[in-house]
């Protein structure tokens, strides 16, 4: 039974898997300073939903790209779980090589979702991770990771845009109502051009991407968002919401899990 923790820098995914499926998978929004005693009582009672304790747990795997909560998740799994979670990082076995200048400087969401990505879709392939920021990353046919793409995130751009003009408001991101790309007032003229831009955004880069890779290239889209624009592109050959899980679960399976050296009773009374 693995604990998988995918800690990004909007939300904390957690999730429980047996070695044959998902038990349970569930996020909390991504506070860097909260405690694992915090994460504790909330994930305990989740646990319970599934007919789960924390006695079940043998092992766990952190993949983050935010330094900070690294402390608090590492002390949750061995005060609330006993277990020394494995840490994702460049430097583990990962199956394939990582064709980057400093491989230590890629974040490990990326290498987790060209992982996932290409054990389950085979190559090459793109993988567009709709998250804090807009990531495109490129697995070539052997698996290797090639490199990619970051541009700001959707959500970022609408906040910069209402903060940078005074006379514009604040939106949430959706598609606008029908096929037209003309607003005919300030909210609708703002939804095309964030649902829209993205969508050229997206087409292009992949087209560009397309003209080094191939045309046999694949084109993955994971993260939140990655529904929505779905329905205002073709460009996608799959979308798969699990591709982080399972790139830290197959990660979890390719390298020994730590031994946690202290005892549990201690943990837990200190």
């Amino acid at each position: 039974m693995l604990l998988v923790i995918d800690a990004g820098n909007t939300n904390v995914v957690f999730a429980v898997h047996n070695g044959e499926k998902w038990r349970g998978v569930w996020r909390i929004t991504m506070q860097p300073q909260r405690t694992s005693d915090e994460y504790g009582v909330w994930l305990q009672a989740l646990l319970k939903t599934q007919g789960l304790t924390p006695d079940d747990i043998e092992g766990a795997v952190i993949g983050t790209v935010v330094p900070a909560a690294l402390y608090h998740l590492r002390a949750l799994c061995r005060q609330w779980f006993a277990v020394e979670p494995l840490l994702a990082s460049a430097r583990l076995d990962w199956g394939f090589a990582i064709k980057m200048d400093n491989p230590d400087e890629v974040g490990v969401d990326r290498l987790l979702n060209g992982l996932a990505a290409h054990h389950t879709y085979g190559g090459p392939l793109t993988v567009i991770d709709f998250g804090t920021a807009t990531t495109f990353d490129v697995v070539d046919k052997e698996g290797s990771y090639c490199g990619g793409v970051i541009a700001p995130g959707i959500n970022l751009s609408v906040e910069a845009l209402h903060q940078a003009a005074a006379r514009l408001p604040r939106i949430g991101v959706g598609r606008p109502v029908g096929e037209s790309a003309i607003g005919r007032n300030t909210v609708a003229a703002m939804r095309s051009g964030v649902f829209w831009g993205y969508v050229g955004l997206i087409e292009g880069i992949v087209e560009r991407i397309r003209r080094e890779v191939g045309p046999t290239m694949k084109v993955l889209a994971t993260g939140g968002l990655a529904p929505l624009f779905s329905e205002g592109t073709s460009v996608f050959d799959h979308v798969d919401s699990m591709l982080t899980l399972n790139g830290l679960r197959l990660l979890a399976g390719r390298n020994p899990l730590p031994k946690l050296t202290v005892d549990r009773d201690f943990l837990v009374e200190g």
